[in-house]
């Protein structure tokens, strides 16, 4: 086995949730199996998720949290997402997140284009994995919804620095699932990490 550097983002805003249970079995499955990981927890950043610039020419500087967030990407060769969908997007917060500390200089360059004329990724060579929660069934979410959010993480957000390929796992039905349904999720999750996938 190939031992890993993973980094592991728990994008749920609350203290205690689903989400940050599923990313807890990943990373502790993945630590077991004796990779290296990093994991923080979205709720435990303190930082303004308000970009609050019209451009890039003045930038708020980044708080502590945000640069620790970019450091451990950084240094991972695996980055793993877990996040639960709210009005088919991400949680205010973690795209402030994303709004916030994934930037020009650092997470992609505007100079040095692609060929189809994008900027540069600056975060190529890392896979990815995001743990999907919803509500929505698996079939609304793909025929009605078009996978709107999976096509955003690979194509605008995760993807358009780098991290790919990126593989997304959705677990649908998260308001009231019976524990034995959970306990098949947190199941995937730890088999997951324990294969850096």
């Amino acid at each position: 086995m190939t031992v890993k550097r993973i980094f592991v983002l728990d994008g749920h805003p609350a203290e205690t949730s689903l989400t940050g249970s599923l990313a807890e079995s990943y990373a502790k499955a993945a630590r077991d199996a004796g990779h290296e990981v990093r994991m923080t927890r979205l709720h435990d950043l303190d930082f303004d998720p308000d970009y609050g610039f019209g451009g890039y020419v003045n930038q708020k500087p980044l708080e502590p949290g945000l640069e620790k967030v970019l450091q451990d990407i950084e240094w991972s060769e695996h980055v793993v997402l877990a996040t639960p969908v709210w009005w088919g997007g991400l949680p205010a917060k973690l795209k402030g997140l994303v709004d916030r500390a994934f930037l020009p200089g650092r997470t992609f360059d505007t100079r040095n284009p692609t060929k189809l004329g994008l900027p540069g990724p600056m975060l190529s060579g890392r896979t990815g994995r995001v743990l999907m929660l919803s509500d929505t069934p698996n079939w609304v979410f793909r025929l009605l919804y078009r996978n709107a959010l999976m096509v955003q993480l690979r194509g605008q957000i995760l993807g358009f620095v780098g991290i790919r390929p990126l593989k997304i796992t959705q677990f649908s039905g998260t308001s009231h699932p019976e524990q034995r349904v959970i306990g098949k999720w947190l199941k995937k999750a730890a088999a997951m990490g324990a294969a850096a996938a």
